[in-house]
């Protein structure tokens, strides 16, 4: 698990070997608006959280692995980036975890930019642009939302999930605020569950951004084949903010 890992430039062989080396993984095709991607994934989570328990140093607290996770909510926020428009434009998916959003906003003609702060989320975010043929339209770049800055704009800048660390909040707006493009049309469309509220993140913004909500949810098959009586329903509320006038 400390072994050093290797470079992002890397061919997919080495970057996969790699990854087989720290974890269980498989690719599990993800099916989204009608485009299907491979996204490489731990195959037991579970049996993953409880090797790092075992190896936790006593009073250490664990780090839950969240980045290794498909969020509910990205399945929406992927679904509604593939309702815009491409046109050239350039995205940036801040927190992308695997990568699942910016993903799909490249195979829809996006030119995206997937960052994170872990290694291992890097890791597993080059593996997947390189596995679905999107070099060409994707990137993967260490990028830490609360205090970096990329010396570049964006048109787009999207993130699943990220309003969960309020002290967060000031740093994440001051960062949108230097990356988003001052073009027209420019927008951040941030997604999260809907019982999250983040009301303290909305006030921080309202100074720099103008808000509007989309709630969007669906409903999960059940366990039965056929049976979706039983399914679970998500929710999660779509959030899209341009700059104020």
């Amino acid at each position: 698990m400390t072994a050093t890992l290797p470079s992002l430039s890397a061919p997919l062989e080495t970057l996969l070997a790699a990854a087989k080396a720290r974890y269980d993984v498989a690719f599990e095709p993800v099916s989204v608006g009608g485009t299907t991607l491979d996204i490489l994934q731990i195959t037991d989570m579970d049996a993953y959280v409880e090797r790092l328990l075992a190896d936790l140093p006593p009073g250490m607290p664990l780090e839950l692995p969240f980045w290794a996770r498909l969020w509910r909510t990205s399945f929406l926020l992927a679904y509604f980036v593939q309702r815009l428009a491409p046109d050239g434009r350039s995205l940036l998916e801040i927190g992308a975890g695997l990568g699942m959003v910016g993903l799909f906003a490249a195979a829809r003609g996006f030119d995206v930019t997937l960052t994170d702060i872990h290694p291992e989320a890097l890791l597993f975010s080059q593996i997947n642009v390189l596995q679905n043929g999107l070099e060409g339209r994707a990137r993967v770049a260490r990028a830490d939302f609360t205090k970096d800055r990329l010396g570049r704009r964006f048109d787009c800048i999207v993130g699943s999930e990220v309003l969960y660390i309020e002290k967060d909040y000031k740093p994440m707006v001051k960062f949108l605020l230097a990356h988003l493009s001052e073009e027209p049309g420019a927008e951040v469309v941030l997604a999260k569950e809907y019982s999250r509220k983040a009301k303290k993140f909305f006030r921080k913004a309202q100074d720099h951004f103008l808000t509007s909500e989309l709630t969007m949810g669906y409903k999960e098959d059940g366990q039965d084949a056929g049976d979706a009586a039983t399914g679970e329903k998500h929710l999660a509320q779509i959030i899209r903010m341009k700059r104020r006038p």
